[in-house]
């Protein structure tokens, strides 16, 4: 095989407006870095050419070519010298890079309103199906309180343990932090007025009844909830479901069920851990800023804050464990055999809990706003 000649173009020096090529305009000949810069700096020398004489090129394929095509704009130049075989690549480049890109659509007034729609549906979908997993979940209830032998007690034993048990520590965390944090934002303002006995009364009834089983619910949302969806949708993605709808195993009775329960059982235990964590971490910033005594946060705690609060925080912590579960369950059951629909479900999975419990615990607070206070 004869040795590869440089590519070049220069101006014919007996004629003006004339490029002259010759070489070898292959692929093979561009890969040379210093040749491809020479080149480039060639042919913006002759872009003013009109002529181009193609007769002295050695040899030319279509990586060639379409340089050449890119160069002259996309058209042909005004006269061109080339043989039979260079026209014949040059016209199949010419035809594969007129592809023209589909327009854009036209932006229409009434687009804006379609898409609303198109949301206002996809929500109904979800409403929907939601509505439905609680009615299954019902009635499989009814199934397991009428033959409770034959119940999946095993598997709400296992969840209470990794939705439960293991999330006490985290919870106990973060639940003296904030209660550390709210003490000494009203220690600086308690102190003004000289009321600083008061901070019981502001911690009993803030940390009791709302933020100790909010806390507790956001944090098993954004741990359990997207564990529930997660588990579920690598179910989806191994055909583990199709599985069990093909040997008869309900999916509500096997997998919403337990995980229901499970929650159901453990929310009001940890929000109770979760407030007396946070409640230990009033009480210890009260005595370092205020001279509180632990002795005596303990004794005003019970006169200062009702009993109805805690059985209120318990009882709503209760329907946020089975919201969670529920909401887990349903973007888990909805999840496409494939990873990035499982990334994505479990994304909305944690953000619909934790809205959820958000405006749930303000429906609490309207309808009860009259108990324990």
């Amino acid at each position: 095989m004869p040795p590869s000649l440089a590519p070049s173009v220069a101006l014919d020096s007996s004629a003006s407006g004339r490029a002259l090529t010759t070489g070898d305009w292959t692929a093979a000949s561009f890969a040379d870095r210093a040749q491809w810069r020479r080149l480039q700096r060639e042919l913006q020398a002759v872009s003013g050419a009109s002529v181009w004489d193609l007769t002295g090129m050695a040899r030319l394929d279509y990586v060639g070519a379409q340089i050449l095509w890119r160069h002259w704009g996309g058209k042909w130049p005004a006269q061109c010298e080339i043989s039979d075989a260079q026209r014949e690549i040059l016209a199949h480049v010419e035809k594969y890079s007129q592809c023209e890109k589909p327009p854009a659509p036209a932006w229409h007034p009434l687009q804006q309103i379609d898409q609303l729609g198109v949301l206002v549906l996809s929500g109904c979908s979800h409403l929907k199906e939601l509505v439905e997993l609680i009615g299954q979940l019902l009635l499989d209830f009814i199934r397991m309180l009428r033959r409770p032998q034959r119940a999946p007690w095993r598997d709400v034993s296992g969840h209470l343990y990794s939705m439960g048990t293991t999330a006490l520590p985290i919870t106990a965390l973060v639940g003296f932090l904030i209660g550390v944090v709210l003490a000494y934002l009203m220690a600086l303002q308690l102190r003004q007025f000289g009321a600083e006995s008061f901070i019981v009364n502001i911690l009993g009834i803030s940390l009791i009844r709302e933020l100790g089983p909010m806390l507790a619910a956001i944090l098993v949302a954004g741990r359990s909830g997207s564990a529930i969806t997660a588990q579920i949708g690598v179910m989806r993605v191994n055909e583990e479901l199709d599985a069990m709808q093909v040997m008869g195993i309900p999916h509500g009775f096997r997998l919403v069920l337990p995980r229901a329960l499970a929650l159901a059982l453990a929310m009001p235990l940890i929000a109770v851990w979760t407030t007396l964590a946070a409640l230990a971490g009033g009480m210890l910033a009260a005595d370092i800023t205020m001279g509180i005594t632990p002795a005596y946060f303990a004794q005003a705690l019970p006169a200062a804050v009702d009993a109805a609060n805690l059985w209120l925080a318990m009882g709503k912590s209760m329907v946020f464990g089975v919201l969670i579960a529920l909401i887990g369950c349903h973007w888990g059951l909805r999840v496409e055999p494939n990873t990035q629909s499982l990334g994505r479900g479990t994304t909305a999975s944690v953000v619909s809990a934790i809205t959820m419990v958000i405006i749930v615990d303000a429906l609490f607070a309207i309808l009860f706003k009259d108990v324990g206070i």
